[in-house]
């Protein structure tokens, strides 16, 4: 129960909300609500856009469909089975997974993509002490 006093914990602000804060222009800051609010509110950019975002998921989808087709229902439900089993393997919170069992079971490992070059660990955003980013995995923080 509040009893009408403010809460102590701050919430983040909804940023379809008419209440935030916002600039002259009726943009968030982005030193306060950060460089992913902007985009949230922006559609695509580009017709094409829509359909890369979702373009390996339409072609592993394809790829299954295939399968079926070709070998029968217990193929894609194996190759299904396996790609589940190899994203459970997991390391700690703070550790970065390469995810190498699942692109091997994909046959992605042989590709060289956009990820490969520019998602490497040392240009990754990801940073953080080891104790805190595992106790808030768990709960505790």
């Amino acid at each position: 129960m509040s009893f009408g006093f403010n809460a102590l914990k701050t919430t983040p602000k909804d940023f379809n909300d008419s209440n935030a804060a916002s600039t002259t222009y009726g943009i968030e800051s982005p030193m306060v609500a950060g460089l992913g609010a902007a985009r949230k509110r922006l559609g695509f950019s580009h017709q094409l856009e829509s359909s890369e975002l979702n373009y390996q998921k339409n072609k592993d989808r394809m790829n299954m469909i295939m399968l079926r087709n070709t070998q029968g229902l217990h193929a894609p439900m194996r190759l299904a089975m396996e790609i589940k089993s190899a994203e459970r393997i997991g390391r700690l919170p703070f550790l970065p997974s390469s995810n190498l069992m699942r692109d091997v079971i994909l046959g992605r490992d042989e590709d060289i993509c956009f990820e490969d070059i520019l998602n490497t660990a040392e240009f990754r955003e990801q940073m953080g002490q080891p104790h805190a980013v595992v106790e808030k995995s768990l709960g505790i923080l």
